[in-house]
């Protein structure tokens, strides 16, 4: 159980399937408390303007307006995102954009959110620049993995925190925005105290996740943020996703199927009624949706789906937490200098996709029960190797369910798996394009042939499901979650 101690918020302790962790209910009612949070900051930098560093930076500056303290974006010099930042407000002029270092050098408080193959060119540039007592913040744990991987620390003179929303960036800004009319609407956010030299840095930690808007805010520590975050992404979040749909879409035309009602089975089903059931009642709710022979198509699809994707996923959870995967991150990122990405969004599932949601009517999207049973099994197999390892529950829940049904799905539903793969992180996109094809083939090449030879469901596992300790947590941590929908229209 990881505990904390906090002399500006109310911490309030939960208990999770038997084990008991300690939160901080976020809220635009606590954005009185962040000066006392932030004590001894004056300036906070924040360094890139991908996709987190738009949403932080614009919520960082709404939420702590009057307070005295000056949030200031560092890019470099000739970005083509300079506009970008200024178009957002942030102007040389006012003193608040500015080169990437000379703000690296002004910040009390510096988070860092250029991509992670960046901030493994320029870690020690941006170290040497740093302020003696500053304080590092970090979104992801991915540059503490290439640390330890190389055998280097962090500077000893720092702090070094983290606040990790569990979503996208667009999602953080977005929720934010619809939660100055709904108090509390934002994204869940992780946070992390890896160094803490002057006893401040919990509610540093803590003060930045508030002020982006987190409706709750859950104690990790930065290596187990980067073995699940990584890892998700590679599973459930995207990589599984995008395999599991592809892989049923073949199934399903294969089968004689009309191109659009199997796109409509796929991913419209999962990204649409599997999402929403799951988001707002739980995942056993979905199951329950179903009675009868619907019923038995969904435990045939489970049974069969559970342990091919749980192979998969405890090998991509091996890799991660060796390191390997973040060395093939950083590999990959050196390949993209003489093969760029190119998108994957030209073949006839995602074109069939396009026509499907132009002229999509919401309530006709079918809750089919092979795919809700393959989805599930997967996002059942993601919880047990992550439950294997050690994770708390609500990092377990986040980076499983609320990221997937509250976060990306809703943006895939609105814009198509394959664009949310050619438009996430460059750590996210490889880690897709690397695993999705795995997922795709074991389904098709273990589970699928299991289903067609009509083999015996799997009634112990089956019962495993149905009572499963994570249903709990499921259940009290959806009433943490975000207090609005997310709009992405």
């Amino acid at each position: 159980m990881l505990d904390f101690t906090t002399n500006v918020f109310e911490k309030e302790k939960i208990s999770l399937a038997g084990t008991t962790e300690y939160i901080v209910r976020g809220g635009r009612h606590l954005f009185s408390k962040l000066p006392a949070a932030f004590e001894g900051i004056k300036t906070i930098g924040v360094i890139g303007w991908g996709s987190q560093g738009p949403a932080q930076a614009q919520n960082l500056r709404d939420s702590l307006e009057n307070t005295g303290i000056t949030v200031k974006i560092g890019l470099r010099s000739g970005s083509a995102s300079w506009s970008k930042a200024e178009a957002a407000g942030f102007t040389e002029k006012s003193g608040t954009l500015g080169e990437m270092m000379q703000i690296v050098s002004e910040s009390d408080l510096l988070i860092l959110l250029i991509s992670d193959g960046a901030q493994v060119q320029l870690y020690k540039q941006i170290f040497a620049a740093m302020k003696d007592g500053a304080t590092l913040g970090l979104s992801h744990g991915f540059l503490l993995g290439h640390l330890q991987a190389v055998g280097e620390e962090f500077p000893k003179n720092i702090n070094v925190i983290a606040a990790c929303p569990k979503g996208m960036g667009p999602s953080v800004r977005r929720l934010y925005e619809q939660g100055k009319e709904v108090n509390g609407a934002g994204i869940n956010a992780s946070f992390a105290v890896h160094q803490d030299i002057n006893g401040k840095a919990t509610d540093y930690a803590l003060g930045w996740a508030v002020a982006l808007g987190a409706p709750f805010c859950f104690m990790t520590t930065l290596e187990m943020e980067y073995r699940s975050d990584i890892y998700g992404e590679r599973g459930i979040l995207l990589g599984a996703v995008h395999g599991i749909a592809e892989s049923l879409y073949r199934r399903y035309t294969r089968a004689g199927q009309d191109p659009k009602a199997a796109f409509a089975a796929t991913a419209e089903c999962i990204t649409g009624p599997i999402s929403k059931t799951i988001s707002k009642e739980g995942i056993l709710a979905l199951y329950n949706r179903f009675s009868g022979d619907d019923k038995k198509v969904f435990e045939q699809a489970y049974s069969a789906a559970y342990h091919p994707a749980f192979e998969i996923l405890l090998e991509i959870y091996q890799e991660v937490s060796s390191g390997n995967e973040i060395r093939s991150v950083t590999l990959g990122n050196d390949r993209l200098k003489r093969y760029p990405f190119n998108t994957i969004d030209s073949t006839e599932m995602w074109k069939v996709g396009e026509e499907v949601r132009a002229n999509r009517k919401e309530d006709e999207i079918p809750l089919h029960p092979f795919t809700a049973g393959i989805y599930v099994a997967t996002m059942m197999a993601q919880i047990d190797v992550l439950r294997e390892h050690g994770h708390s529950y609500s990092e377990i829940v986040n980076e499983s369910v609320i990221e997937a049904v509250d976060s990306l799905n809703p943006y895939m539903h609105y814009k198509g798996v394959a664009y949310m793969v050619d438009n996430c992180s460059t750590t996210a996109r490889l880690g897709s394009r690397k695993w999705a094809p795995r997922f795709d083939y074991n389904l098709c090449q273990l589970a699928y042939p299991e289903v067609d030879s009509q083999s015996q469901v799997d009634a112990a596992l089956i019962d495993a499901f149905k009572n499963h300790p994570v249903h709990q947590p499921i259940s009290v941590l959806a009433e943490l979650r975000p207090s609005v929908d997310i709009s992405v229209h």
